[in-house]
């Protein structure tokens, strides 16, 4: 079925209330484990189906915020899904209370045990308001930044549409069009400061709520963390500053003198990679996605399957286009037991890495979609960023299909970018734990925050106020996940620290990167996050000789790559 011919109906809210009560007595008064599993099998379906619906939704809505119908279902779904919080918890408990745990434990394993008590830590009825709260400021977010048009050349763009412009090749456009982009950002500044400074105070409040020192615990158990906490996400932090940023600075100092700047670079000549421009995909956006058909087909029978069904039932919409939202994710729609991907094709590198980030997400979901129970289909955010970052780099044999005489660019600059993108990210998610830790902090002290962290972590960035925001040390606000899905944002970084090794396993033999690989996607979300990576013969990023190997390996493969010719 193609994924436009899927219905939609509104899920009845109180029917499905009524609905998860009714399962969870009839788990509670099971008198065999063969009662018991049924009432569990039940519930599997029950979620499923509001899950369906919500996903059906919030696509549809993602790809035409204007859609005023979409609007109001999301909205709906944004006010009921809170309310249905509470009998998921009350199925939770039941489920730990169980007389049959060890019958489901031994049939399913014990992670979805341990998540349940992580997920009970998420939730009390007190704060269904403010969990409502959250979804309408999030939203508003979300709805400003696809609003935006901004005046270019005499055209008007969105922000996806305006990202060529911030790489092309010529100085003055490039400048221009950052410039462009920052005025857009500065000129809503007070808007945005408003939105995150509503929804600090309302998780800090959230957490307080449920008798934490504020919102960082319990974004932490949100996030489902069952493996490893903040003092290891610290540590990792303090290995990135000590072995990446200084590989990261290099990269930097070179591509300075490739492009005759001075270092540091403002963040315009930042954006260039060479010379004679960045790498960029040849051919349409129907032809980035047939060469990915292709590339899907010859990498293994099963990702050749995969990707034939993205492209029959049309699980995909990637052209950006007035009023959708920004970025890019995939999703997965549970009754037909296939994935989605949104995404925004904007004639760059990223296009290319929608069919391989996005399907990589696409392509773990594809291969566990019938997992039971379904919170196995994926692992946590973490190792779902495994699947997707190091499909990137498994590309890379079909990699002159999709670029042509920007091949050999295009690696260079895809490892390079993968080096620079972690002290980036690491910063990201170093931001949150300042803003979170002192949530009083005004809006002009958290850019104060940023500004600090950019030098730490950045220190290739020059700061002198000729672009907007920018320059200024306020471009945070551009990083959606900062609004969406607070600390999300170093699972990238663990995740990108994995991939490398698969680089890594892929330059001497591929054949044996594919296979660790396959390892690790098969198991879903059957384990937690380090077990998935033993299990698959890889290693942990919590160890700093992991990011020590990855650093050296990566920096020694760019040291010695032959860019004859390319200016």
């Amino acid at each position: 079925m193609k994924f436009k011919e899927m219905p939609y109906v509104r899920p009845d809210a109180e029917q499905i209330k009524a609905n998860m009560k009714r399962i969870t007595e009839a788990l509670k008064a099971a008198e065999s484990y063969e009662q018991a599993r049924a009432a569990f099998m039940e519930m599997e379906t029950e979620l499923k189906h509001f899950s369906t619906a919500s996903n059906l939704a919030m696509i549809r809505n993602s790809i035409d915020t204007r859609d005023e119908f979409y609007d109001a279902e999301v909205k709906f779904l944004n006010a009921a899904g809170p309310e249905l919080q509470e009998y998921e918890q009350a199925w939770t408990m039941a489920m730990l209370e169980s007389p049959y745990r060890p019958d489901f434990t031994a049939e399913f394993g014990d992670l979805m045990f341990v998540n349940a008590e992580i997920q009970l830590k998420t939730f009390d009825p007190a704060i269904v308001a403010d969990l409502q709260k959250e979804n309408d400021l999030v939203m508003e977010y979300r709805k400003l930044i696809a609003s935006a048009q901004i005046p270019f050349e005499g055209g008007v763009y969105t922000l996806s549409q305006m990202t060529p412009f911030k790489s092309d090749a010529d100085d003055e456009r490039r400048l221009a069009a950052w410039k462009a982009e920052g005025k857009w950002y500065k000129d809503n500044q007070a808007e945005l400061d408003r939105i995150y400074d509503e929804l600090t105070h309302l998780r800090d409040s959230m957490g307080k709520k449920l008798g934490y020192e504020g919102y960082t615990t319990l974004g932490y158990y949100r996030m489902g963390r069952n493996c490893y906490d903040k003092n290891d996400v610290e540590k990792f932090r303090t290995a990135v500053q000590k072995y990446l940023v200084p590989v990261a600075d290099r990269i930097y100092r070179e591509q300075a003198k490739r492009l005759g700047k001075e270092y540091p670079l403002s963040f315009a000549d930042a954006a260039l990679e060479f010379r004679s421009g960045n790498p960029r995909p040849q051919g349409t956006a129907d032809d980035i996605l047939a060469h990915g058909l292709k590339f899907y087909r010859e990498l293994s029978p099963e990702s050749g399957e995969f990707f034939q069904t993205m492209m029959d039932w049309e699980l995909m919409d990637v052209l950006s286009t007035e009023g959708k939202a920004g970025g890019g994710y995939c999703t997965n729609i549970a009754d037909y037991e296939v994935p989605f991907i949104f995404a925004n094709f904007n004639g760059t590198q990223g296009d290319v890495e929608v069919v391989t980030h996005e399907a990589g997400h696409a392509f773990a979901d594809w291969m566990n979609r019938k997992r039971v129970p379904a919170e196995y289909v994926w692992p946590s955010m973490e190792g779902c960023e495994v699947h997707s970052m190091s499909m990137e780099f498994l590309a890379w044999p079909w990699a002159e299909g999709f670029f042509g005489e920007d091949t050999r660019k295009f690696r260079y600059s895809h490892l390079a970018g993968a080096l620079k993108f972690i002290p980036y990210g690491t910063m990201v998610d170093h931001f949150q734990h300042e803003v979170y830790a002192h949530p009083d902090m005004t809006p002009a002290e958290r850019h104060g925050v940023w500004k600090k962290l950019l030098g730490i972590y950045m220190p290739w960035m020059k700061l002198d106020g000729d672009i907007p925001v920018y320059a200024e040390g306020e471009g945070w606000q551009r990083q959606s996940h900062i609004y969406n899905s607070p600390f999300y944002y170093i699972d990238y970084c663990l995740a990108q620290t994995v991939s490398l090794q698969i680089w890594a396993m892929s330059q001497k033999d591929f054949a044996d990167a594919w296979k660790h690989y396959m390892a690790y996607t098969v198991q879903g979300g059957s384990r937690t996050f380090v077990e998935l990576l033993k299990n698959a013969g890889l290693d942990s990023p919590f160890d700093e000789n992991t990011l020590k190997g990855v650093c050296e390996a990566a920096n020694t493969w760019l040291e010695n790559y032959d860019l004859t010719g390319i200016c």
